[in-house]
């Protein structure tokens, strides 16, 4: 199963197990966490509180009690969204779970084998695994090669092939081999491997908060300090005027300054901020990607430059035919028609492009195989050619029909035919040709039918469809692309032109990559690559984003912060994605909560100061300021307790989804922000806070 599974936004079940967590989040040693949340139980207990007293002293206490529920509420739907946000995590993760069976295990134990449960496995010891075993634990293999199905994991229905000595050797716990034998190295201990790591952080059992977190957790705090100065210092302010000028102050008890300072501190933002955080790890996990660290998530939205291989990633890493060149005096449909014969029994991607290309622009239909008649040859490495003998009814050879390497046929026409190739005309036009198929970034292959040259077919490894695009949305980033490729100048020159990447490296060794990085991060740039192997571990590990592929070797693993488990190369530009969506989310979130509590704040002071200044039993000058002509003193406090508590509950979905990703610039999101999250989040409570007091004077509950 696919951990790509998409979940309801919400779960029924998710809702329920959410609800249980909020009230179990109410223990004071977890609410501490949240120095705003904090405060807010805190107030919620000293109303409570004094709704008791009342209660006891027969004094009017309704008015208190309904403050004292909705800041319960308000707490409790803060945590509410922080375990929606948690239960989605171990959702996505459930099948992932699953993946950990308790099979057994082949141990090596020096020449032997003996059976042991995988949950007794560790670092170092040595299994081996046969056609139709789970791989019991995540680890490394040492020796054979075998394919295996990655779906319980990646999702993906085909098997691949994991090797010893190569940059495909890592394998993952749950996985099965589908064919021939391997050993094992274990690189992790029970608990610890990639799927427990993914499990612990997207359920947030062990998720530490970003540095951006604690920076605006601090700043959180700071502002909800500086407000409850101001509501003590508020509430002697009143006290010198009941004293020296006799002004009715019954307006402000205890409570209302309480409600007063909930509904001034940041609590909307101070209420999401973990959702955001824990569902930035699951939008990740959506795409098959481990974040070891919700710091490396953060830093793919701060991205400045991308290194990015050609093959795999920028290119299909297969090259394909696209082209079919002939001599002069040849067709090219006839060029085709033997190219396709001779590719019919070719499965390697490039044979198997040849017969495509012939087919969609000639019209070519592949022939049956067994209707030919026909003996193929097939590729090897010591001749560089492959062909196909078209044998007669008298069982000799009619046709002969090779294709290779320009050298590879000049060297097979001059010992079968004991001539001087190089000076034929056919072989010169190839030679001429075949050199600029080269310096376009291609490769040549020339195709010979009893010895006669017919052409030529051109092999290109294709830019993929959309990638350039792709970068010119990083560009509108303000993210520089880099492509990394160990082909000549020439070949690496025509495809950085034809990907539209803003920079290349040619012919580059692991030292180059990271001598890139560093110079990059030496001019403040944040630094993000992708890399499978050994060699690129060094790199990896001083990226500010690394992502090893599953498939690569245990050192890139352990070098980079992400894993990506399709072993898809492309990953880093939606991982990249992610990462500018959360920054974006948890700022625009800040910009609406922090605007909003100024629009609160015309709610609740010109109400508490309704009296003040008051002469004949009329309401005072500062009454002026009550703008949005709310009914009462009790309701204006009220009104704006119940909106601040349900705002928390109308912004999950926007929290747990983020806001819609653009590819633009830093100037133009924060425009965005303020004129959407900045402007909307001083409208919407005046218009939320009135709706709510004329529902709440309509009901008669003031």
């Amino acid at each position: 199963m696919s951990t790509k599974h998409e979940i309801p936004l919400f779960d029924k079940k998710i809702i329920l197990n959410a609800i249980k967590d909020s009230f179990i989040k109410l223990n004071p040693a977890y609410l501490i966490k949240n120095p705003v949340m904090f405060i807010v139980g805190i107030g919620a207990v000293l109303t409570i509180i004094i709704s008791i007293r009342d209660l006891i002293e027969k004094t009017p206490a309704s008015f208190d009690i309904q403050i004292a529920v909705w800041l319960w509420f308000t707490v409790l739907f803060a945590n509410f969204a922080e375990a929606i946000a948690e239960g989605r995590g171990k959702a996505q993760s459930e099948n992932l779970r699953k993946s950990r069976t308790n099979t057994i295990a082949r141990k090596l134990v020096g020449d032997k084998e003996e059976r042991v449960s995988a949950l007794d496995l560790h670092s170092g010891d040595n299994v081996v695994c046969e056609v139709g075993d789970l791989i019991p634990a995540d680890g490394e293999v040492i020796d054979g090669v075998a394919s295996v199905d990655e779906s319980a994991i990646t999702g993906e229905s085909a098997p691949v092939i994991r090797e010893s000595g190569g940059d495909r050797s890592a394998v993952t716990g749950g996985t099965k081999v589908l064919s021939d034998r391997i050993v094992v190295r274990i690189t992790s201990n029970p608990g610890e491997t990639y799927i427990d790591k993914m499990i612990s952080l997207v359920e947030g059992a062990k998720r530490k908060k970003t540095p951006n977190e604690i920076a605006l957790s601090i700043l959180l705090s700071g502002l909800t300090i500086v407000f409850l100065v101001v509501v003590i210092t508020l509430k002697s302010f009143f006290n010198y005027y009941h004293i020296t000028l006799s002004q009715d102050i019954s307006a402000v008890s205890i409570p209302v300054l309480i409600a007063l300072l909930v509904c001034l501190i940041p609590t909307t933002i101070g209420g999401l901020l973990s959702a955001i955080g824990i569902s930035g790890m699951d939008r990740l996990l959506k795409h098959n990607v481990i974040a070891m660290s919700g710091r490396a998530v953060e830093a793919a939205g701060d991205i400045d430059v991308l290194l990015l291989d050609k093959t795999g990633t920028i290119t299909l890493g297969n090259r394909m035919a696209t082209e079919f060149v002939p001599t002069p005096e040849v067709n090219e449909t006839y060029l085709a028609d033997v190219a396709q014969l001779a590719s019919l029994a070719d499965e390697t991607p490039e044979g198997r492009s040849i017969v495509v290309l012939a087919k969609e622009k000639f019209g070519i239909r592949e022939r049956h195989i067994s209707e030919l008649n026909a003996q193929f040859i097939q590729f090897s490495a010591k001749t560089q050619m492959s062909g196909v003998n078209i044998i007669s009814s008298d069982g000799s050879p009619n046709r002969i029909i090779r294709k290779g390497s320009i050298e590879a046929i000049k060297k097979y026409i001059a010992e079968e035919s004991n001539v001087n190739v190089s000076a034929q005309s056919d072989y010169m036009f190839t030679q001429m040709i075949g050199v600029d198929i080269a310096m376009a970034g291609g490769t040549p292959l020339v195709v010979v039918e009893n010895k006669k040259i017919l052409g030529l077919i051109q092999l290109k490894d294709v830019v993929k469809g959309g990638i350039k695009e792709r970068f010119e949305q990083l560009r509108k980033m303000g993210i520089k692309s880099v492509m990394i490729t160990g082909d000549n100048q020439l070949t690496a020159t025509a495809i950085a032109a034809e990907a539209g990447v803003d920079d290349f490296i040619a012919q580059a060794k692991p030292e180059d990559k990271l001598f890139k990085i560093r110079e990059e991060q030496a001019k403040g740039k944040m630094v993000g690559m992708i890399g499978d192997g050994t060699n690129d571990a060094p790199a990896l590990a001083q990226a500010d984003v690394g992502i090893a592929m599953n498939s690569g070797t245990q050192a890139a693993r352990e070098a980079g912060n992400m894993i990506d488990l399709d072993s898809s190369p492309t990953k880093l530009i939606e991982v990249v994605e992610i990462g500018k969506q959360l920054l974006m989310t948890r700022g625009a979130l800040t910009t609406f909560s922090i605007a909003n509590d100024v629009a609160k704040y015309f709610a609740i002071i010109p109400a508490i100061a309704l009296s003040l200044f008051a002469t004949n039993g009329l309401n005072g000058p500062l009454s002026v300021l009550n703008i949005m002509k709310l009914a009462s003193p009790q309701s204006a406090i009220l009104s704006a307790v119940i909106f601040n508590a349900l705002i928390i509950i109308a912004l999950i979905p926007l929290a747990l989804k983020g806001i819609k990703y653009r590819p633009e610039g830093a100037a133009t999101v924060l425009k965005r922000n303020i004129l959407y999250y900045g402007v909307g989040g001083l409208i919407i409570p005046f218009i939320g806070i009135k709706l709510i007091d004329v529902l709440i004077n309509s009901l008669g509950l003031i």
